[in-house]
């Protein structure tokens, strides 16, 4: 269900940066101003949320991946918590350079974490120093924090979704040089051009954040159980038709043994 305007007013969507400090392109999105602050038109935030939770939804469904970039410290551990539940990657750390653009690189570190482990498991841990050991067991904590959150991506992300544009603007760049869709909560003081899916509300209450990942992780959820129900259908009908199909080829089995029947009848007189 998407919010409502009083949810956006009570959560402080509304609220905009100093009128001194504003991007002239997002004027379109501007109701007024108030105390030399902009105040955001909560209609056109409410408009173009359900706009980008539609087309998520359906990213969702179709069973690809949406990458969510927060390393602001008011979003990160609400992206974290949120988008950790519907097992969609998320990155809250440090974005790591060329992540997109050179994604092979950013599989091998990735890889390196699944060989670490497999390392303590078959027992050539119980081979190594102790120094060996530390220093193998910081780099995999390193990696951990840096990438453990994108383990599951196996390949480029289908869409990207931004908490502050202009904090993660190296994250936007990569996106667009790759032709990926880009979702984003844009705020007063920001420009939404290189933007796709422009959702205009304050990006630095954690109030706002939180309302605007429920309602975004609410819509992916549902695409996700949506294709889910669907093969879930598509499994029925399969089994059926081959059941179908194995009642026809013995009914002609059947048949053909009425025929040779027949025939043998003939043959004898």
């Amino acid at each position: 269900m998407s919010a409502s305007f009083d949810e956006l007013l009570n959560a402080g969507c509304h609220f905009g940066h100093l009128t001194r400090k504003w991007n002239p392109k997002m004027a379109p999105y501007i109701f007024m101003e108030r105390n030399d602050i902009h105040i955001i038109d909560l209609n056109k935030t409410a408009i173009m949320l359900d706009k980008a939770s539609a087309a998520l939804k359906q990213i969702a469904k179709s069973g690809r991946k949406i990458l969510f970039v927060a390393t602001k410290k008011q979003a990160k551990d609400i992206v974290a918590e949120k988008i950790s539940n519907i097992n969609m990657p998320y990155v809250t750390e440090r974005w790591p350079g060329g992540m997109l653009t050179n994604f092979p690189t950013i599989r091998k570190a990735v890889k390196k974490m699944t060989t670490i482990d497999k390392m303590e498991k078959d027992g050539t841990f119980d081979h190594l120093s102790k120094r060996e050991k530390l220093q193998i067991a910081r780099q995999r904590a390193k990696l951990e924090k840096n990438l453990g959150s994108i383990a599951d991506l196996s390949r480029l992300p289908a869409a990207l979704f931004v908490v502050d544009v202009m904090k993660e603007y190296i994250a936007v760049k990569e996106a667009k040089t790759l032709g990926i869709p880009v979702f984003a909560m844009v705020d007063t003081n920001s420009n939404p051009d290189n933007i796709d899916f422009v959702i205009p509300c304050n990006d630095d209450a954690s109030t706002s954040i939180s309302l605007i990942i429920d309602n975004v992780a609410d819509a992916i959820k549902e695409g996700l159980n949506e294709r889910k129900a669907e093969r879930e259908k598509e499994g029925d009908k399969k089994p059926v038709t081959k059941k179908a199909e194995k009642a026809n080829s013995e009914e002609e089995d059947v048949e053909e043994e009425e025929v040779e029947v027949e025939e043998t009848e003939v043959t004898e007189e």
